[in-house]
């Protein structure tokens, strides 16, 4: 298999989002996934930065849409107005019609509005007045949110927060990393101008080799202990089927950035903390990223 392509789009993400490089995999590992990806940090920590390097290194259409209390489903999927001289109604696309979407601060919108991502990110179409209008191709949602102890959050239902294949935080730059870009070293600035790595008709080709990456029987069967973990070493809620998919999908494309046709119980581990974490729900109110370590230890591959 051959990967230059995404060695240079790994590197050129490393002077847009500095010092991150393992976030910067994790992200890459969804979109090679097909998957939709949430973000969840501080404020200022780069997450927007991250989604327009992808956009602009993919060379995809890029829409960023800032989620408010105020923002109504409309404003994101677009509406239907009067055209009186055609006497009819007339539908004006929104931008969700982008190649890529930026949702900034999802978790910001009314329930209502959050809502309106999910036929788009399920079905990659949507449906205004009856009428079905095919999304883009490729189509990607990358979200962030705050913490949700910050005021002014509405939390994402579990369905929504289902459908992000994965979730990862950013956290605070090393103290080299902010250094460097105290001194400029960073592209975040000059954004727009950079160059475009891989080309659409490229980026859906490394998508098919990641589905070609094999998985043997015994590995699939790690899988699965880890998912059935979920459900049983757990007081709330596991993991569902779409997330056992979600898994196997990230674990495949993980292992194909690390230039291998096959997976190993690395590639499964790199993976899990962000592939389960937003969807595990513990009575005990224990959090995710705890849940998903136990299970990681109590759960031993045996290939």
């Amino acid at each position: 298999m051959t990967q230059p392509p995404i060695t240079e789009l790994i590197t050129q993400l490393g002077r847009v989002l500095l010092g991150k490089p393992e976030q910067i995999k994790l992200a890459l590992t969804c979109i090679l996934a097909r998957g939709h990806l949430l973000i969840e940090d501080l404020p200022g920590m780069g997450k927007t930065s991250l989604s327009h390097g992808i956009a602009q290194s993919l060379g995809l259409s890029y829409q960023r849409v800032q989620f408010t209390s105020d923002m109504l489903p409309a404003d994101i999927l677009g509406v239907s107005i009067f055209d009186k001289e055609q006497s009819q109604f007339v539908f004006h696309p929104g931008p969700i019609f982008k190649q890529m979407i930026l949702a900034d601060e999802i978790n910001r919108a009314s329930p209502k509005t959050q809502s309106a991502l999910l036929e788009a990110m399920a079905e990659h179409q949507i449906t205004i007045d009856g009428i079905t209008h095919p999304l883009p191709s490729p189509f990607f949602v990358i979200a962030t949110q705050n913490p949700s102890e910050q005021a002014g959050t509405f939390p994402l239902p579990e369905s929504q927060l289902d459908r992000f294949m994965m979730r990862l935080s950013i956290g605070y730059p090393s103290a080299a990393a902010e250094l460097a870009m105290l001194k400029g070293h960073d592209q975040s600035p000059q954004m727009n101008t950079l160059p475009q790595c891989i080309t659409q008709l490229e980026l859906s080709q490394l998508q098919q080799e990641v589905e070609k990456v094999s998985a043997s029987d015994a590995l699939l069967g790690y899988i699965l202990a880890l998912i059935e973990a979920s459900r049983t070493q757990n007081e709330g809620y596991g993991l569902s089927p779409r997330a056992s998919k979600a898994l196997l999908q990230a674990s495949k494309a993980w292992a194909f950035i690390h230039k291998r046709s096959y997976l190993v119980p690395e590639d499964v581990q790199a993976v899990f903390s962000a592939v389960a974490e937003h969807r595990i729900r513990s009575s005990s109110q224990q959090q995710g990223e705890a849940l998903s370590q136990k299970i990681l230890s109590n759960i031993n591959p045996i290939l």
